[in-house]
Formats: structure tokens, sequence, C-alpha cells
């Protein structure tokens, strides 16, 4: 229970600052909320994987809840840069196939939102 807990408010927390940052870095023609977002949970990650956490709780808390919530990049970086790490090609594939997937799926949601008539 106190692990669901510690995700719970790690990604609230996570979520409001996300939130936050879009008033620091209004939106524009240039997405600096989203980038900054995305950086700075990396770098929170990073920062963590490397201090290798032994608290299972603090590490749910704070990798999982806070840096799932502020942006998910942080962990998709993460796993790719494990995947390149190991094999190059892996790591480069899934970075690639991610972000063409990703979009894939986003141009046919998108579709799919603007026929559907769920809102009429």
């Amino acid at each position: 229970m106190l692990s669901l807990l510690a995700v719970f408010i790690g990604g609230g927390s996570g979520s409001l600052c996300r939130y936050g940052l879009s008033f620091l870095f209004p939106a524009t023609v240039y997405p600096l909320a989203t980038l900054a977002a995305n950086v700075l949970a990396c770098l929170l990650l990073g920062y963590l994987v490397g201090i290798d956490l032994q608290n299972n709780t603090i590490k749910l808390l704070l990798a999982t809840g806070f840096c799932g919530g502020f942006s998910t990049f942080s962990t998709f970086g993460k796993e790719a840069l494990a995947l390149g790490q190991q094999q190059l090609w892996s790591g480069l594939g899934y970075t690639l196939l991610s972000i063409l997937l990703g979009m894939i799926a986003l141009y046919v949601g998108i579709a799919i939102g603007q026929y559907s008539t769920l809102d009429s």
C-alpha cells in the first residue's frame, strides 16, 4: 500500500510541477515548457539512477512517480540509453521506432477523434 501511495503522491507532484512550467514558459511557437520538463526529468532520473537509491519507497516516489508525472520522456531516455549501451543499433532502433510510431498513433488518434460521433 505504501508503494502505491508513493507513486500516487510523486506522480501528482510531478504533474503539478509540469503544469507550473507552462506558466514559466507560456506557449509560443517553440514548446519550451515541454522541452524543459523533458530535460529536467531526464537530469533528475539520471541522478537518481546514478546514486543507486536503495530505499524502494523513495525510488517509487521520485523516479517512478515524480519523474513519470513530470515527463515520461525521462523513462524513455533511460530505456533507450540502456538498450544503446548493450547494443547500439537496438537503442537507435528503439528511439526511432518510438518516435515514428508515436507520431503515427497521434495522427491516427486525431483522425479518429475528428470523425468520432462521441461528442456530437
